[in-house]
Formats: structure tokens, sequence, C-alpha cells
């Protein structure tokens, strides 16, 4: 069975080696019909502590790690890394 990938966005990073994520998802209420948004937040590895808030992540489901977090980050989305350029102050 394949394992679950989630997008969502870093709301917490004060943890070691864990990140919080919010993962947002559109539902039809079911008695009005409009569409609302309901949101959850996961625990998720983050070995080398290398995503921060208000990054958005992709998550996947893995074996427990501890209480909470059944979950890893895997990657940015949509991020550039930035390279910083060398000045001369001499």
């Amino acid at each position: 069975m394949p394992k679950r990938v989630l997008t969502g966005t870093v709301v917490s990073d004060k943890t070691d080696k864990t990140v919080i994520v919010s993962v947002e998802r559109r539902v039809q209420h079911a008695l009005y019909g409009k569409i609302i948004k309901r949101s959850k937040k996961y625990h998720a590895h983050d070995e080398a502590n290398e995503y921060h808030t208000g990054e958005t992540v992709r998550i996947e489901e893995c074996a427990p790690i501890s209480k909470l977090k059944t979950w890893k980050a895997i990657g940015r989305i949509g991020a550039e890394i930035a390279i910083p350029i060398p000045t001369d102050n001499a």
C-alpha cells in the first residue's frame, strides 16, 4: 500500500528535529453545499532542522517515531535555495 503524501505549511519549528505542519483541505458542507476549509496539524520528523515557519513542505507517512510523530518531512514546495553573493568589502 502506498504511503500518503500531504502538502502543508510549517506553523512551528521550535522543537528539535520536529516541525508542525498545518494541512488544509476543502470539503463541501453536508446540508448547505458550500465549500469550506478544514485544517489539521501534523507533527513531522525533520532530522536536519532544515524547515522553518512559513515554508510550504511535503510530508510522508512513516512508522511511528514517537507518540505524536508518524510523518516525516520530505521536501519544500516552490522554494528556491538562495545562494549568497560574495562582496568585496576591503
